[in-house]
């Protein structure tokens, strides 16, 4: 039996391994012979947002899409594109959510007032409810008013 582990290990070691380095071997890191320009472009990735996380910059990012946007604007500023050509392009094609910080326009006051709106109704609605059980505790039938004044001895008596 033991025999038969380690080949099976082995083996089992061996496919996942493999099958993990197409992966590995698409995303091919864009360097610039011109330090200022590789800063350049480090900075550009960092401001357009991967259209697949959402959440992450395209620097970051380790979709495909990502990449194969990392590689377009690589080829870009090799062309000698400049920031705002390469954004103007990205933005019409794919819309100011390519921007990790959207312009403030009509069209993205959702996106950036949304987050304050539904603070602020969550907040209203919190108060409310907060009131409405305030009031809910403080009322008390007559009948229930007995029953606590029978289990509470009187302030006077509890000292």
């Amino acid at each position: 039996m033991t025999r038969l582990r380690v080949p099976l290990f082995s083996l089992l070691f061996l496919t996942l391994s493999l099958s993990a380095l197409p992966a590995a071997a698409t995303d091919i890191p864009m360097e610039f012979s011109n330090p200022a320009m590789q800063q350049r472009y480090m900075t550009l990735l960092g401001k357009l947002r991967c259209l697949v996380c959402q959440n992450e910059t395209l620097a970051v990012s380790e979709a495909d899409l990502a990449q194969d946007l990392r590689e377009q604007i690589f080829h870009m500023m090799s062309e000698g594109k400049s920031n705002k050509q390469i954004t103007d392009y990205l933005v019409a094609r794919y819309g100011d959510f390519v921007l990790y910080d959207p312009p403030l326009q009509r069209s993205t006051w959702l996106l950036w007032f949304g987050p304050f709106l539904f603070l602020v109704i969550g907040l209203f609605f919190t108060v409310r409810f907060i009131q409405s059980r305030r009031t809910e505790e403080a009322e008390l039938e007559p009948r229930d008013r007995e029953r606590v004044a029978r289990l509470l001895p009187e302030p006077d008596k509890r000292k």
